[in-house]
């Protein structure tokens, strides 16, 4: 085997291994969430979220990225934040309709993804696709941790809840436009 082939399979498990993460620690994160570990729940949480961020990174550096890939991790971030989403409904941390934006975003825009990709064009993530990972991300760790701050009568974390679901309903309104002439044809 050639050295650089070697080094692209490697590279290839490695960003691999990062994804499989996110989809192993989702379901601990959402019994961690219902036993009210907290604590335990962001540091898993925020652990997985990390590993996104580095196999983005570290695919565009090692230039080992591939349309299967790409798919594996976005739906890896959408089960790790959905899962977090659900668990944090459950022990009212989250608005069942904030979750349901957010969720609801996310399933439509999979689906985006593979009727784009049926057609033979390439869904390329948006910068304000990565923000609204980010924002979730941020959003989410709040939630679990839910510091005490409130402004309004609301917990920090509740205002930015209500942000990451006007975030993540505008990438996803963002996604529609962009994909419009692809799904027309």
């Amino acid at each position: 085997m050639e050295a650089g082939t070697l080094t692209a399979l490697r590279s290839s498990r490695a960003l691999a291994f990062g994804t499989g993460v996110r989809i192993v620690v989702s379901p601990a994160i959402m019994a961690l969430l219902l036993d009210r570990s907290y604590t335990p729940a962001a540091i898993l949480f925020v652990a997985a979220a990390a590993t996104d961020w580095f196999d983005g990174r570290l695919a565009r550096r090692w230039g080992v990225t591939t349309k299967l890939g790409s798919f594996l991790d976005t739906t890896a971030d959408k089960l790790l934040v959905t899962t977090a989403l659900m668990g944090l409904v459950a022990i009212h941390r989250a608005s069942p309709w904030v979750a349901l934006v957010i969720i609801s975003r996310e399933f439509a825009i999979l689906g985006l993804r593979a009727a784009v990709a049926a057609g033979g064009v390439t869904f390329e993530t948006s910068m304000l696709g990565k923000w609204k990972a980010t924002v979730q991300f941020a959003a989410v760790t709040l939630a679990i941790l839910r510091p005490d701050v409130t402004i309004a009568n609301a917990y920090l974390d509740e205002w930015a809840m209500v942000a990451t679901a006007i975030v993540t309903a505008w990438s996803g309104a963002d996604y529609l436009v962009r994909s419009a002439a692809a799904l027309k044809s």
